[in-house]
């Protein structure tokens, strides 16, 4: 239970999970890269005592580890879950609570601590600046100073209840490009979340949007902004859950403020954009300067001896895959409530999040059928679901499996063999049983990622479903001297063997399309062509081979666009259905309309080293 970010970071150094760096550290290029080598090395949250430039203290790798994980919230996680079991199946969480009443306790204590709490006034701030904060710069090429670990709140009308506060967390611009210093910061809020609604709504009613910024407070603070609430839910609600003690809050001039938070920006998003980014994202590219909203910045408000808390993202696994892990979990249980059908989805993290979706559903439609007869058709519907739910909209790439094609066999060849988090083992399953000419299922000219810049345009972009249901069509094999007898035609070279029926195969040029006649055609004559149906074509020296499974998923999903980079043999298209025979071929190299890869000079990564080993990290 915190009141306090310095609470929690005191609790974390007296349990050993926390160091001090003393020595003073630049906030451009520098402090970001000790995050990710920390982070790299497995280290403890980090406080940093002297920035350069800036009064304030600042925080980071605070969620870095599921040790620390736990430990900062295990006076709320269990009510938390037993909340989130009885909002998905009351019926089925009463049952078992006769049978261990000690759960309906602890669901009905985070029901009573969820409810925020009005509390505080603005004589518990000082006013600060923009200018004043520590001016994060995470890569080279980033358009100016950002705030990574923001709260943002905002509401649908001026007269809207704190229930209906949403909470989020998207990228805060706070210097550089057009803004007009310490006067205005760029919002980046993606296509797909509730402020997006506010927005909207306010622009119809001729208004300004109040918005307010909360950095730092309890933890639990700033991991709900992450969650992805229902509609209409405030995270507030699940803020005061998970930290076992209620959101405390007050109002000043129209604007929400957070009592417990270390700053708070207070702002209006007014009708005009301007130039945000670039920005290095959390696929491992930059993204680019695009229009966003301008926040107008009325007030910034700041603890007494306040610390700055942000994180660093990039190529997965960074801090931020935490996230994602803890949040899978608690929201399990109410997947199937959600769309019925769907047993267990896994968002590829190393590919990404959104690229690469892996799916368990249900394939009963034609029960009394054969499983020489079996097809996607119930999996189709429930596909249709998932790509139309929440943060899974996004999804590029969905690979979706039947659950009843493991009966039969035993129990751990069936965990094995359809778990959607054994990545080889379900790729194996969906390529044993897939009909390329009728189980792969386009959306051309849709939206994606905003984050994704493989598609046409900004949230330009395509979806495919590759589904799979009923008996094996194919073998799988996995064997490096059937790669012997493959002739690969000139730019092509290095085929290596991911996983049992996956290649990666690299290209020493960027050749044009036309070219992939000579692939088609080599591997057409290749006799194990059947039996390794997934090529993805890569450029020269891209992967590493002691690193491969991840280095496929990263560069196969992040750098491909179905409707534009899929390819087979003898594909046609046919009742504007498209198909092909195996294998199919993903052109995954880098394109004139990507965007860099995010890289930072040895220099730096030398100095970051240099300043954890004098404190004691590494």
């Amino acid at each position: 239970m915190y009141k306090s970010l310095e609470q929690a970071l005191l609790d974390l150094e007296k349990a050993g999970m926390l160091k001090r760096i003393h020595a003073e550290v630049d906030p451009h290029l520098e402090m970001a890269e000790i995050a990710r080598e920390n982070f790299r090395q497995g280290g403890p949250a980090l406080l940093f005592e002297h920035v350069k430039g800036s009064k304030f203290r600042a925080a980071c790798n605070i969620f870095g580890s599921d040790e620390r994980f736990n430990f900062l919230f295990r006076d709320g996680f269990d009510e938390t879950k037993a909340a989130v079991d009885f909002k998905a199946n009351p019926v089925e969480f009463f049952k078992n609570a006769l049978k261990s009443p000690k759960k309906l306790f602890k669901a009905a204590c985070a029901g009573l601590k969820s409810l925020p709490k009005r509390s505080g006034s603005i004589k518990d701030f000082e006013e600060c600046r923009l200018s004043d904060l520590p001016q994060l710069v995470s890569w080279p090429l980033d358009g100016g100073a950002f705030i990574t670990l923001p709260q943002v709140a905002t509401r649908p009308s001026k007269n809207a209840s704190i229930m209906q506060t949403n909470v989020g967390m998207y990228r805060i611009q706070i210097s550089g490009n057009e803004y007009i210093p310490n006067e205005e910061c760029g919002l980046h809020y993606q296509i797909k979340r509730d402020i997006a609604r506010h927005h909207q709504k306010a622009i119809e009613e001729g208004r300004p949007l109040k918005v307010s910024i909360f950095i730092g407070g309890p933890p639990s603070h700033t991991f709900a902004a992450v969650m992805p609430m229902p509609e209409n839910l405030s995270e507030l609600l699940f803020a005061g859950m998970l930290g076992n003690r209620r959101f405390c809050y007050f109002e000043h001039d129209g604007y929400l403020v957070s009592s417990d938070a270390d700053f708070c920006i207070l702002g209006e998003l007014e009708h005009g954009l301007k130039p945000e980014g670039p920005f290095g994202d959390h696929i491992g590219y930059y993204s680019d300067k695009h229009d966003f909203p301008c926040m107008r910045v009325q007030k910034v408000l700041c603890k007494k001896n306040a610390i700055f808390p942000f994180t660093v993202v990039g190529r997965p696994p960074q801090e931020d895959t935490l996230f994602g892990k803890f949040i899978h979990e608690i929201t399990k249980p109410m997947l199937p409530a959600s769309i019925p059908g769907v047993y267990e989805i896994h968002a590829v993290d190393e590919a990404g999040v959104h690229p690469l979706c892996l799916a368990l559903g249900s394939e009963a439609f034609r029960p009394y059928a054969s499983a020489e007869e079996r097809e996607p058709m119930e999996l189709l519907k429930t596909a249709n679901a998932l790509l139309g739910f929440n943060q899974a909209s996004l999804t590029k790439y969905l690979l979706i499996a039947a659950k009843e094609d493991a009966a039969g066999i035993s129990a751990d060849e069936k965990a094995a063999s359809l778990d959607v988090n054994n990545i080889p083992a379900f790729f194996e399953h969906v390529l044993e049983r897939v009909h390329f000419d009728r189980d792969l299922h386009f959306q051309t000219s849709t939206t994606i990622d905003t984050l994704d810049y493989s598609g046409t345009s900004l949230n330009h972009g395509s979806k495919v479903v590759i589904a799979a249901a009923g008996a094996k069509c194919r073998e799988i094999r996995n064997n490096p001297d059937d790669l012997k007898s493959l002739d690969l035609p000139q730019g092509f070279n290095r085929a290596t063997i991911v996983m049992p029926g996956v290649i990666l195969l690299e290209s020493s040029a960027q050749a044009p399309i036309e070219e992939f006649a000579t692939l088609k055609e080599a591997l057409a004559h290749w006799k194990f062509h059947e039996n390794y149906p997934w090529v993805s074509i890569v450029d020269e020296g891209s992967f590493n081979a002691d690193n491969i499974l991840s280095d496929f998923l990263w560069l196969t999903f992040t750098r491909s666009d179905p409707a534009q980079d899929i390819y087979g043999l003898d594909e046609t298209i046919e009742n504007k259905h498209w198909k092909c025979r195996a294998p199919l071929i993903i052109d995954a190299r880098v394109k004139p309309h990507h965007q860099k890869q995010l890289t930072v000079s040895e220099e730096i990564k030398s100095k970051a080293k240099q300043i954890l080993k004098d404190a004691g990290v590494s």
